[in-house]
């Protein structure tokens, strides 16, 4: 315990040594190199990959923008933590995205507001309706952040369920004969006469983990929010929304929520559960998922697939069938399941800020604006014509293999790649009207790059996208998604104070509840304690949102 307290001091003593010397460079309006390149900087309260200084990419984007940014990530602390060192400081970088700490940057008063700029950059004004921009403004009429992943331009153009699910092996479908696996014990059956009959990799002395678990920090939805995808829900994230009777559900205490951790109890006692789940850190277990071990678990596609899901391939691992599809798990046989909604989804809790330490607004404004152009949009995330990728007669771009496979590989992506990933950005279709905005948007490109464990899985099972194993729902209701309001919420109100307690006990209790020896005597102590948080405050607060997001979309109608 002192080790990590030792740790996370050290982590905030040096972001906050960095970050006064940020705040100093960009005192003087972003420092021109001397390739008359203007440099911001930025940083990020999530954990990301840092790419060479000298990165090709960045350096065409440079110059042909006039800008480069130097991007930091998270680590070793919470978003909080980070931001709140930062704060206390008083000096930032050029560009920030608090993550759960945008609100304590707003309330410190560290954020431009954008209001009047947002004018001026037709790519940055395009963005967003006016409905949507209004969503954004704060309590003081202001908008002070740009949310970046929402955005679909042109047609909808979805290949990876970039979403959460019950995550499968290949090579397990493969050798059950790919059947129909549409409930959670039919899930975990599978997983458990597939590990019994091959308890290790191909090599035969590597163990499979049947089933594991991410815990760490606020990524431990992969442990507690299951219960309203099985019960046929979307991810409102923190509730249940009944869209007949426009009633919130604590998802958290309904029957399905019992049999979920009760299967859960009953899988660690088999053996099936790996017992490190409520320890592991978030890179321990993305280091089991790049092993190829992991035959399963839940979570999302975007926190394991660009650092797991590449480095099995990178290792061949790939051809082995240890890639993973999702399944469209429900509680019961015959329920309609909402793992996948069209549409984005603006989360108004946090994006993309400038702060009160950057000196040269405009100019940051102006690169977030050519960020959005399609020749840079293109560079980002396609990358160099002839070099990432070829244009085809039909004007369509596509890789070759050789293209996809260093596409995947790490020091690779760290010299040449850079695509700005926290910046605002489209998925969709490009203005060309042909090409997706994203590679993995590419029908055919898409196809072509799969694995062949993975074709033969799609071909099995009628699909030739994450996507279409799983099915598509439209987006249930003017209100959704929840969690975008419950994601702001602080101790000023009952119900903010009673989410922050669930929350805390979640986590403690949880993991319990799966290891108890005697699940009903462990599930009664959980309910307990978790009653005396008042979920009932929280409840009320977001019926309330609820009825007000109801009220506000009239509006517009």
């Amino acid at each position: 315990m002192k080790k990590k307290i030792v740790s996370a001091v050290l982590c905030a003593a040096m972001l906050s040594s960095m970050f006064a010397g940020c705040g100093k460079q960009a005192a003087s309006g972003g420092a021109v190199n001397e390739d008359g390149i203007k440099e911001f900087t930025a940083f990020f309260a999530v954990p990301g990959s840092e790419i060479n200084d000298d990165n090709e990419i960045q350096q065409i984007i440079a110059e042909k923008t006039g800008c480069k940014v130097k991007e930091t990530w998270l680590t070793g602390q919470t978003a909080e933590e980070a931001v709140g060192t930062l704060i206390a400081g008083g000096e930032y970088p050029d560009f920030i995205e608090g993550g759960n700490g945008s609100k304590q940057l707003y309330e410190a008063g560290a954020l431009v507001a954008l209001d009047d700029y947002i004018d001026k950059y037709p790519n940055i004004k395009e963005y967003f309706t006016e409905q949507e921009w209004d969503q954004l403004r704060q309590s003081d009429g202001h908008i002070y952040w740009i949310p970046q992943f929402s955005n679909i331009y042109g047609q909808e153009r979805a290949c990876t369920h970039n979403d959460e699910a019950f995550w499968i092996q290949a090579r397990v479908l493969e050798w059950a004969g790919y059947p129909k696996i549409e409930t959670m014990d039919e899930y975990f059956d599978l997983i458990e006469k597939y590990n019994e009959a091959n308890p290790t990799m191909a090599d035969g002395t590597t163990a499979n983990i049947p089933y594991t678990i991410l815990c760490d920090d606020w990524r431990y939805f992969c442990l507690e929010n299951a219960p309203e995808f099985l019960d046929g829900y979307p991810n409102d994230g923190s509730v249940i929304v009944d869209p007949e009777k426009l009633q919130v559900i604590d998802y958290n205490t309904t029957d399905t929520a019992v049999k979920y951790f009760k299967k859960l109890n009953e899988e660690y006692h088999k053996g099936i559960v790996d017992p490190e789940s409520f320890t592991q850190t978030y890179d321990e277990y993305i280091a089991k998922i790049s092993s190829g071990r992991v035959l399963g678990m839940i979570d999302q596609w975007w926190d394991f697939a660009y650092t797991g899901e590449d480095a099995i391939k990178s290792a061949g691992l790939d051809e082995q069938g240890c890639q993973y599809v999702p399944l469209p798990i429900t509680i019961e046989k015959g329920m309609k399941n909402q793992w996948h909604n069209s549409g984005g989804v603006l989360n108004v809790s946090s994006g993309l800020a400038i702060t009160t330490s950057c000196k040269d607004v405009d100019a940051a404004l102006q690169f977030v604006n050519d960020l959005l152009d399609q020749e840079i949009h293109d560079l980002r995330f396609w990358g160099v014509k002839d070099v990432d990728y070829k244009v085809g007669d039909d004007g369509l771009y596509y890789r070759t293999p050789e293209m996809r496979k260093q596409a995947a590989d790490t020091a690779y992506k760290a010299a040449h790649t850079c695509s700005y990933s926290y910046f605002p950005q489209y998925s969709g279709t490009s203005r060309d009207g042909k090409n997706a905005m994203k590679s993995d948007g590419q029908e055919q490109e898409f196809f072509d790059g799969l694995s062949e464990p993975i074709k033969k899985c799609f071909e099995a099972y009628g699909a030739k996208t994450y996507v279409e194993m799983l099915g598509t729902s439209e987006k249930p209701g003017d209100w959704y998604p929840m969690y975008t309001y419950s994601n702001t919420l602080t101790t000023d109100t009952p119900g903010g104070t009673a989410w922050t307690k669930m929350g805390e006990i979640k986590h403690q209790y949880l993991p319990k509840v799966v290891m108890a020896d005697d699940f009903d005597k462990g599930w009664a102590e959980y309910m307990k304690v978790y009653e005396e948080c008042k979920p009932e405050d929280f409840i009320s607060e977001m019926q309330t949102e609820l009825e007000r997001r109801m009220t506000e979309a009239a509006k517009y109608k």
